[in-house]
């Protein structure tokens, strides 16, 4: 859901905090730290398509479309499988499907350049309404950035106020640690739930609606903390490039501003609210 558009938006907001010196410990947002932000969003939003992107293939759990092939990774990434690929898999069998970026970068379709192995491990139960996913980093890189940990990922069928009728409902651990270039150690924890609300019936990708929800805490290597919080969920259509409706709410000591991007139309248009101010923000052409 994160666009490197959206990352722009958030980036303002995070300047403008920055700019306020009436917080309650003195501290404010650097610019190194406003970088270090964005970056880890357009990680996890990359780890999460990767993931679910494993789950959509022949020999993963029921969904709405199986291909027999990625469609988000590039050639240059390889999967292997535990079992073999070509064998026949019975409910219950475990898999595990390595991803190898290779050491030397491997770029996504959106240019971000990958190393390193992602280990997805689950249980085959194409019937079942909840599966859990674990997945670990192992030397894995994103542009630079060492990510570490083994993370889950839930996705359970069923019924929701957004959504009466039983659909996928994934929720994103985002326990992650990132250690960057210079050294710097930045933590986030927090989720992130995603569920189509409208196209599920069809076999048509750019019908597809969603709403996301969650909320994460970021610690800088300064120590300072931010929480950041989907008051409204974000909707997002597969046929519109940017968010079209939701609100977030963004705190960072004595600060809170929110970012509303609107009742739905596909616009590049948000609107940010600080201190009792609010400014129109073009998010992208």
């Amino acid at each position: 859901m994160k666009t490197t558009k959206f990352i722009l938006a958030l980036a303002f907001v995070f300047l403008t905090f920055s700019c306020n010196k009436e917080d309650n410990n003195g501290s404010t947002i650097s610019s190194n730290e406003v970088a270090m932000n964005a970056k880890m969003d357009i990680a996890n939003d990359d780890v999460s398509k990767i993931v679910e992107d494993q789950l959509t293939t022949s020999d993963g759990i029921s969904g709405k479309l199986v291909p027999a092939t990625s469609l988000f990774l590039p050639d240059c990434a390889t999967v292997t499988r535990v079992p073999d690929f070509g064998t026949v898999i019975t409910p219950g069998t475990l898999i595990t499907k390595t991803i190898d970026f290779g050491t030397t970068g491997c770029a996504l379709p959106n240019g971000n350049v990958l190393k390193g192995i992602i280990v997805i491990t689950f249980t085959y139960q194409p019937d079942a309404t909840s599966h859990t996913v674990t997945y670990t980093f192992n030397n894995f890189f994103h542009n630079a950035i060492e990510f570490d940990g083994t993370k889950t990922f839930t996705r359970v069928m069923a019924t929701s106020a957004a959504n009466p009728n039983i659909h996928p409902i994934v929720t994103m651990n985002m326990d992650m640690t990132a250690t960057f270039p210079g050294g710097e150690v930045v933590t986030r924890v927090g989720t992130r739930v995603r569920e189509i609300i409208e196209g599920y019936s069809t076999a048509i990708w750019l019908d597809n609606i969603y709403e996301v929800t969650g909320s994460w805490v970021t610690t800088f290597p300064s120590g300072s903390v931010q929480t950041s919080t989907i008051t409204t969920p974000l909707r997002i259509r597969m046929n519109c490039p940017n968010i079209v409706r939701g609100i977030i709410t963004i705190v960072r000591n004595s600060n809170t501003a929110t970012l509303d991007y609107g009742v739905g139309e596909c616009d590049n248009i948000a609107l940010l609210t600080l201190n009792g101010t609010t400014t129109t923000i073009i998010l992208g052409n």
